[in-house]
């Protein structure tokens, strides 16, 4: 493999991203491959501190559009700092989150709007965009009862129902927009499951590379 492959992950909140990473970590690197994990927001030292700011419950103050535009600086960072150089070198990486996350949670969930945030983030990341996104899909409704199971929710997982329906619908919008990209698997089955699905999927990609 001449160049690295950019592999993300997306869902609404308690979509269970942050168990599927592992197994694709593992599967990857059975198949020989360097595998770096990252998050958003997130990823580098900058970014970790904006990460901070924005998941902060007591921030109850932030404006919209101050929070989109801090997810895409935390996220100029990660680009240029570590996904870029890590391409470069020829490595996966596999990234929690990336634009999509913002252009649902803050375009649509916020209604800053689809193209608004879009914008912000092309500037932000110079056009940078996956390889592969798989998209775990399950309504919002369950999804926000398993992070009810988790005491420390964040500032965005707090938000109400309503927020996080527009959210899912967004994902949905983004699916059918980029269907090349964009892999939905159901998050609505066993963990087995799951990662079967999206095994099926990587293997497509590697294929192609």
């Amino acid at each position: 493999m001449s160049k690295g492959l950019f592999i993300t992950i997306e869902g609404t909140d308690g979509s269970g991203k942050s168990t599927q990473i592992p197994f694709i970590k593992g599967f990857l690197e059975k198949k020989g491959y360097k595998v770096l994990l990252t998050r958003e927001p997130g990823g580098t030292q900058i970014g970790e501190k904006i990460r901070d700011l924005l998941l902060d419950k007591q921030n109850k103050e932030m404006c919209d559009m101050t929070e989109a535009l801090l997810y895409a600086a935390s996220r100029a960072q990660h680009v240029k700092e570590f996904i870029v150089p890590a391409l470069k070198q020829g490595k996966v990486v596999l990234c929690d989150r990336f634009v999509d996350s913002s252009i649902v949670y803050q375009g649509k969930g916020r209604e800053l709007g689809l193209e608004t945030v879009k914008s912000i983030n092309d500037f932000a990341t110079c056009g940078l965009e996956p390889d592969l996104t798989i998209l775990l899909d399950i309504d919002p409704e369950k999804g926000l009862e398993r992070v009810k199971e988790n005491s420390d929710v964040d500032r965005l997982e707090q938000e109400k129902l309503a927020f996080h329906k527009k959210v899912y619908e967004g994902y949905k919008d983004l699916s059918n927009l980029y269907p090349n990209r964009i892999k939905v698997i159901s998050a609505d089955q066993s963990i087995q499951e799951i990662s079967s699905d999206i095994e099926d999927k990587l293997e497509i990609l590697l294929k192609e590379v």
